[in-house]
């Protein structure tokens, strides 16, 4: 099977996962106990009132007609070019506003928070796992070890106080709840991530406050997440570096290092771009722990927001989001592991 072969049969299989995700959101949220428009009004609306309500949000039609238009609001390719994003729903709210709108309004600031924790988190993961790996069953090895389990098992809050209170509260380098200063104007939106559009921007100030903003959330996700790069990195390394080509290149007299990072790493790679993708993915759901603590204003903040304002149609939007989000990161590292390594396609 060729690679295009290959890229055309994953995309169509991701079709009936991406079904499958979107009828169980819709079936959990009908099954769960409560009725979200008694739940809104909370006993201080009249019968008409809730009624009404209910005929707006749709929820007085059949239960098959509610998941027609839930699907068809979804794929509603005339809205989707309209507004920018799909119809998920009206917020339960008083303001009744788009789900879709709230939801692509604060998936940026998830978005930009997870790409920096995934850098920092592969910086520190593979570095130490490289190092634990050249320096096998030494004192240098059981600390990077050590450490690769300690910051895995540290709650994510845990984590993020006490990086506030030290570099926050205590020393005042960075500022927490903001995606950048109050006295500097957001960049101009492109893309929505701070950073990007302020360099896009020609903005220097900008980016350099944004980034402060955004650096002490991210290094909490990224140190947590390292342990896994940590301990994948040092046991691929451990069996790619007893291999016979890596021996042949030390042979050849080349540098460590080339033979380190050209040859070992390069080769022990693959697993650790499959942890990648999916760990990205699950950083999402991490946000909203790092986004609560700091409150930075996430999707992941936006979720518990709506939570307690027991928004039903927002939950459900929220959720549909992750789970699309997660598919087409898993659909991007199959394509990327099929591109490196051709055997997956035979």
């Amino acid at each position: 099977m060729g690679l295009r072969s290959y890229v055309i049969t994953r995309i169509i299989l991701t079709i009936p996962t991406l079904l499958l995700l979107l009828t169980a959101v819709f079936v959990m949220m009908r099954i769960l106990p409560g009725d979200p428009v008694a739940l809104h009004f909370e006993k201080k609306a009249t019968p008409e009132a809730m009624e009404q309500m209910r005929h707006q949000l749709g929820l007085d039609k059949p239960l098959w007609a509610q998941y027609f238009d839930y699907l068809g609001g979804i794929v509603d390719i005339g809205y989707l070019l309209q507004h920018g994003y799909p119809n998920l729903g009206k917020s339960m709210q008083v303001t009744t506003e788009d789900v879709g709108g709230q939801i692509f309004s604060a998936f940026p600031a998830t978005l930009e928070l997870a790409i920096y924790s995934m850098i920092i988190a592969s910086i520190i993961g593979i570095l130490l796992g490289v190092a634990a790996s050249k320096s096998y069953n030494s004192v240098s090895d059981h600390l990077i070890r050590g450490f690769g389990i300690v910051t895995y098992a540290v709650p994510v809050f845990f984590l993020g106080l006490v990086l506030q209170l030290i570099f926050g509260v205590y020393l005042g380098w960075f500022r927490t709840g903001l995606r950048i200063s109050p006295i500097v104007e957001p960049p101009a939106h492109v893309t929505g991530l701070y950073t990007i559009d302020s360099l896009l921007e020609g903005n220097f100030i900008k980016f350099v406050e944004s980034f402060k903003s955004l650096l002490l959330p991210s290094l909490t996700l990224g140190i947590i997440l390292s342990g896994v790069f940590i301990r994948l990195t040092r046991t691929n390394m451990l069996e790619t570096l007893r291999l016979e080509f890596v021996t042949a290149a030390r042979a050849r007299g080349l540098k460590e290092d080339t033979v380190t990072f050209g040859y070992a790493l390069r080769n022990a790679f693959l697993p650790i771009l499959t942890m990648m993708g999916l760990q990205f993915a699950l950083l999402l759901g991490g946000a909203i722990l790092t986004e609560t603590t700091f409150s930075w204003p996430g999707l992941g903040r936006y979720i518990v927001d709506r939570i307690n304002f027991r928004d039903y149609t927002a939950i459900q939007g929220a959720v549909v989001v992750f789970g699309l989000f997660v598919t087409f990161v898993s659909l991007v590292v199959d394509l990327l592991y099929a591109y490196f390594d051709p055997r997956i396609r035979l």
